[in-house]
């Protein structure tokens, strides 16, 4: 009976994936002003405050990112400017981190492309709006690790309500928001 109830624990575990904790990340950020350039640009970090990635054999097949808006951070300024700017992306303008603390990306498919090099499918929630977002990754499995390092990839803004409060504002921040993610997951 014991057999059984193993072999039958053993099956389903290959059958739904194991499911890996996220123990380290890295999250950076890239926000624009007039033009999409180092020399008009804020950059910075999030923190993710949890998260999982499911593997079946040593694919991953789906995960789940919980960002932790409230940890915002520029990195590009020093003092009270990145005081004001932090303070400004959590406010009303941008995120309202009081009432929208987190932002969640599940994954939905991975598609490999070549070697280690995969398209990660998935949606982005931010502020209650979901929109898909996928970006091209190198991920690797090595001895129950899994890594997933993006490429900088973009999303846009104005899909999640990320707007400046003011029409004349928006056309002076750009849409487009850059990121690039690495995830350590065991």
């Amino acid at each position: 009976m014991k057999k059984i109830i193993v072999g039958a624990v053993l099956v389903s575990g290959l059958a739904f994936g194991q499911t890996k904790k996220v123990l380290a990340s890295n999250v950076n950020w890239w926000g624009y002003k007039l033009a999409k350039t180092e020399a008009s640009q804020h950059t910075g970090t999030v923190g993710v405050k949890s998260g999982n990635v499911i593997l079946k054999g040593n694919n991953v097949v789906g995960g789940t990112f919980v960002l932790d808006m409230n940890s915002i951070n520029a990195t590009d300024l020093t003092g009270e400017y990145r005081t004001k700017l932090n303070n400004h992306l959590k406010n009303g303008d941008f995120f309202e981190t009081n009432k929208y603390p987190t932002a969640v990306y599940r994954i939905t498919s991975v598609r490999k492309i070549a070697g280690n090099k995969y398209q990660v499918n998935g949606n982005l929630t931010a502020k209650n709006k979901t929109n898909p977002v996928s970006f091209p990754a190198v991920i690797t499995v090595n001895n129950g690790v899994v890594r997933l390092v993006s490429d900088k990839f973009s999303f846009d803004r104005q899909k999640f309500d990320i707007a400046y409060k003011s029409t004349m504002k928006d056309v002076v921040v750009k849409d487009d928001v850059d990121m690039k993610v690495d995830i350590t997951a065991k």
